[in-house]
Formats: C-alpha cells, structure tokens, sequence
C-alpha cells in the first residue's frame, strides 16, 4: 500500500464506518484517490455478455450508491463499475448506525436498507457520465412499494438509457422479505417484466442477476433454471451472508449483511456450483470475500467470467484495484493462459 494512502486510511478507521465511506467518495470526487488509469494487457482484455473490458476486475454495488463519483472511478484501474442500488423513490433506509467494521476478521456487517436518492437524479448523473469505462446499475424495490417486482422494470426504464449493463438485485438481506422474490415463481414473473423492458430499450444491455449465498442447492438449480429460460446474461454470485459462522470480532451479532474475509469460501463454491449447473453457458461474476489477486484467480478458476470487490478496499485502500489487476496478470502468465477466458472453470471441480 503506498505510504500517503496508508496514513489516510488510518485516518479513516478513527471514524465512523459510514462517515469513513463519505469521506472516500469525496476523495474520488476531488481526485484524491489513486488514480492509475486503465490497466489492461492482452490476457487481461475480455468480454462479459457483449461487454468489452479491459479487465476483469470491477467495483461492486454499494459503494457508489449515488452514482456521485464517476470520474474517478472511470481512472480507478477497475474493468467496470456498479453503481446503485437506486430505487424509484428516493429513501433514507435503516436508522444508523448501519456500518460495522469487524477489524478482527477483515469483514463488515451493513444493513443499509437501500438507502439512495431516488431513480431521477441517479440517471441524471449517469447522462453525465464520463466517456471512459464501463458503468452498470443495481436495481432495487421500494420498502414500501405495492409491487416490488415492478420496481426494478420501472428503474430499468428511467435510467436504461445511460447503461451499459444492469442487475436485478433480489439477494440484498436488509430489505424485509425482498429474498422471497428469489422463488421460482416470483422471480420468473419478475424477470420477464425486466426483461421485457430491456428489449424496449433503444440499446439493448446486459441484465445481470445478483444471487444470495444462503440458497440451499436445491434453490440453485430452480434460479439456475430460471435464469437461462428468462434469457439474463449472467449471474452474480453473490451478495451478503446472514451466517456468522467462525467470527471472532465483538461485532459478530450485530445485524444485517457480512461481506469480507469470511464470505470467501461460501461464495465461491455458490460460483462453482452455478457453473456446473448451467455447464459453464451462462457468464458468471464473482463476488464475495476477494482481497487479492490470488483471491480473485481463485473465483475466475472457480467459473467466473469477471469478479467484483468492496469490502476488502476498506481494510486495503484503492491502490488495491490496481494490485489485483497487475497480479492477476502475472499469474495467468505464469500459468501458461493467453487469455482470461482460458483460465475460466479451469478448477471448478476443486470447490464442488
């Protein structure tokens, strides 16, 4: 980690997890974070469901909620950018605090509740986008909607214009009964509204489906199922844990979702699993736990297309992106892969 970038980030774990995060979109805001540009190579270069990245190595969802810094995450050293997630009304979410570090465990624990500002001004700030990168939106439900399953078409609709993927986000645990729509029924209805909206679009995108680790195997195989006869591009394995198993922090019990450190080896053999079931035809992206380039080669041998990372840039700081992108690099070179692509489910068998 480079040393200006290490004081700052002891700086910004003497506060507030949430008031911590602020201050991090500011930096990006104020071109204060690093910077390295795009990184890619030939072996890095890839395509996601038509999507042209430089690198497989993305930001998840949750960190740029409000779509408020762009411009420096589109030089941020990362493939894509998932901003989001936006509801159609804008909503404050769960009362705070709502952010936990557990230092102990290179994890956190969030229940935000999808708090936002709202479709309209998200998708005025994605229509002023910069021209370099690739940015998708996470789609999610009003807590108080009559019909949640609409609320996704309906943000699909007002922001679609301004994206260059999109995922439907039925996996968050901090919205009372929002997991429910993962069902096979629920969520096949759901999907054909999404659907059916993107194909209205005047340019058609990815839609992407962002799952929970805690389905049983069972449950995998019906979203698998669903997923493939719904026509989605991909699958994004996955979101927040409400397992606790093996923490040691003091703030285990608090409530809400786990990312981080733990979350790895769930994750990923959720990934592993879906590969096998849609026999590695459906492009999968990897999420959950990924703290280094080892980490995120470990998810692309598991049968992902791309990964995504969060929670480790709290404890790493940002310079971590471009890390992982240079070290993942490295090790497809020293494994003999011309290309990612080469190297995706190379050892998915290890995890099943």
């Amino acid at each position: 980690m480079r040393t200006m970038e290490q004081l700052g980030m002891r700086a910004l774990r003497s506060v507030d997890p949430e008031v911590s995060h602020g201050l991090a979109i500011k930096a990006l805001q104020f071109g204060l974070a690093h910077a390295p540009g795009q990184i890619t190579s030939p072996r890095l270069r890839t395509n996601l469901a038509g999507l042209d990245l430089p690198n497989p190595i993305g930001i998840a969802a949750g960190f740029d909620k409000n779509a408020t810094a762009l411009k420096g995450l589109a030089v941020s050293g990362f493939g894509f950018v998932e901003v989001g997630a936006a509801t159609p009304r804008p909503q404050p979410g769960n009362p705070k605090p709502r952010l936990f570090r557990l230092m102990e465990d290179e994890a956190a624990i969030n229940r935000f509740g999808f708090n936002n500002d709202g479709m309209e001004a998200i998708a005025d700030r994605l229509a002023k986008r910069p021209d370099q990168g690739v940015f998708g939106l996470n789609l999610g439900a009003n807590k108080d909607s009559d019909d949640r399953a609409a609320d996704f078409a309906k943000v699909l609709a007002h922001c679609g214009a301004h994206l260059d993927f999109a995922t439907v986000n039925v996996s968050s645990p901090n919205t009372e009964k929002l997991r429910d729509l993962q069902g096979k029924a629920a969520l096949s209805a759901l999907l054909a509204g999404v659907m059916q909206t993107r194909d209205e679009l005047r340019r058609k995108i990815p839609v992407f489906l962002k799952i929970a680790p805690d389905l049983t195997d069972h449950e995998l195989a019906e979203i698998a199922e669903v997923a493939i006869e719904s026509g989605l591009d991909g699958i994004i394995a996955t979101n927040t844990t409400l397992s606790r198993d093996g923490l040691v922090d003091a703030q285990k019990s608090q409530a809400g979702g786990l990312s981080g450190k733990p979350l790895f080896e769930k994750s990923t053999r959720v990934l592993a699993r879906l590969s096998q079931l849609t026999e590695g035809n459906l492009p999968l992206i990897g999420v959950g736990g990924v703290g280094s380039a080892e980490d995120a080669y470990a998810k692309i041998c598991a049968g992902a297309s791309a990964v995504q990372v969060y929670t480790a840039l709290v404890f790493a700081g940002f310079s971590l992106g471009e890390d992982i992108v240079r070290g993942l690099d490295d090790l497809l070179e020293k494994d003999g892969f011309a290309n990612i692509s080469d190297a995706v489910g190379t050892k998915r068998e290890d995890w099943l």
